[in-house]
């Protein structure tokens, strides 16, 4: 539950800073903001994942291009369902999204380094893959567990 608020409070920041830096994307108070975070990652969920199937035909043709105008339309689409919440132009449909990308991907980022107690509850993968709950195999990559695990069994 509290990765799920973190991950609505990570969008509505950045797209606070969209709003501040892409020309056509306009967020008229701090509601709308939150309400707009909810409906891109509702639209994210649910949405992008069958435009992006529909799209890979095209995709193909255009070698990946094709997927910035799906982004696009997703953050568009998640515009229309917010009152407050407008993408306007070209620059605010291609860019918006890029934007908010690379910002919520530099908040998810430095709150993981800053603040590691917060992600408890998230299952560290390198644990499920060698099966432990070792502390000190948490910190290895899949191959040194591998070399490791193999290390146990020989003796």
């Amino acid at each position: 539950m509290v990765s799920i608020l973190l991950s609505g409070l990570v969008t509505a920041l950045s797209l606070l800073v969209v709003d501040l830096i892409v020309p056509g994307v306009q967020l008229d108070t701090i509601t709308a903001t939150a309400i707009a975070a909810a409906s891109v990652g509702v639209v994210n969920a649910f949405i992008k994942p069958a435009i992006s199937t529909l799209a890979i035909p095209v995709n193909l043709l255009s070698f990946g291009l094709f997927s910035y105008i799906v982004n696009g339309l997703c953050f568009w689409l998640a515009s229309l369902a917010v009152p407050g919440f407008r993408v306007s132009g070209i620059l605010g449909f291609l860019l918006g999204p890029v934007v908010l990308s690379f910002v919520s991907t530099f908040l998810s980022k430095y709150l993981a380094d800053k603040y590691p107690q917060m992600m408890e509850g998230v299952p560290n993968s390198n644990r499920e893959i060698a099966g432990t709950s070792n502390p000190e195999m948490s910190n290895l990559s899949s191959s040194e567990m591998a070399s490791s695990d193999l290390s146990t069994t020989e003796s």
